[in-house]
């Protein structure tokens, strides 16, 4: 099988399978369409499916029990949710929702354990994105804590560019503040720094990037190194 031909090939994960493995994984896969705001996991809820995005992207969010709730992390075509299937868990600690409209392949949680057991690549392939998701976790908390919110916006915004083959990001002011676990004036105030430095263009219910370099510089060291640990791990995004 020609790996490339296979429109599951468009994770890039399953991209990277030998055709022996991808054959095999593709056997479980059912492709389906994810609209904006669907809830592909629930927090502390038993995993049916796992999700390996082709495209659009998944907010992987933590709740507490008296609903405060915060985007940890997000996951798109370089990857696949919920994580904690990739080493056998059953129970998703995290919610994951689409914040951007995709389509992605899924497989049966009973599948993804045989296909772990059967397909050695498979299995380090996802033990090694769960390795550049934890770090992408861990730079979130160090942002949250350390780096102002102008800052954590142009992060995320690059996050999102990564994901997406387009400048445009379709979002609100509302949905950037839940994201970030801030007052939605902040985030305004944010998009007017960046804004005034001509690095993207906010109009409602979109963002457009304007100047990539530029917001990679004003991040800062809020933003890269993940990046850097997936590229070094498993490849390009």
């Amino acid at each position: 099988m020609n790996v490339s031909d296979h429109p599951a090939s468009r994770s890039r994960l399953l991209a990277l399978l030998p055709p022996h493995e991808f054959a095999s994984v593709t056997d479980a896969l059912t492709p389906v369409d994810l609209p904006k705001g669907e809830v592909i996991a629930s927090a502390n809820g038993t995993i049916e499916y796992v999700y390996f995005l082709c495209s659009g992207i998944g907010s992987v969010v933590t709740a507490s029990k008296d609903g405060q709730r915060s985007e940890a992390g997000m996951v798109g075509r370089e990857g696949f949710c919920p994580t904690s299937a990739g080493v056998g868990g059953t129970i998703s600690v995290h919610e994951v929702l689409m914040q951007v409209s995709g389509e992605a392949y899924r497989m049966p949680i009973d599948a993804v354990n045989d296909k772990l057991s059967a397909n050695p690549i498979f299995a380090n392939l996802l033990a090694r994105f769960i390795q550049t998701f934890a770090a992408q976790i861990s730079y979130t908390a160090l942002c949250n804590a350390n780096y102002q919110v102008d800052q954590r916006l142009a992060r995320w915004l690059l996050m999102c560019h990564d994901r997406l083959d387009d400048d445009e990001i379709s979002l609100t002011h509302d949905f950037v503040s839940l994201m970030l676990a801030v007052r939605r004036p902040s985030i305004t105030n944010a998009f007017h720094v960046l804004e005034g430095m001509k690095l993207v263009v906010a109009e409602r219910g979109r963002v457009t990037i304007r100047d990539r370099k530029g917001l990679e510089e004003f991040a800062g060291g809020a933003y890269g190194e993940p990046e850097a640990e997936y590229r070094r791990l498993i490849g390009p995004f």
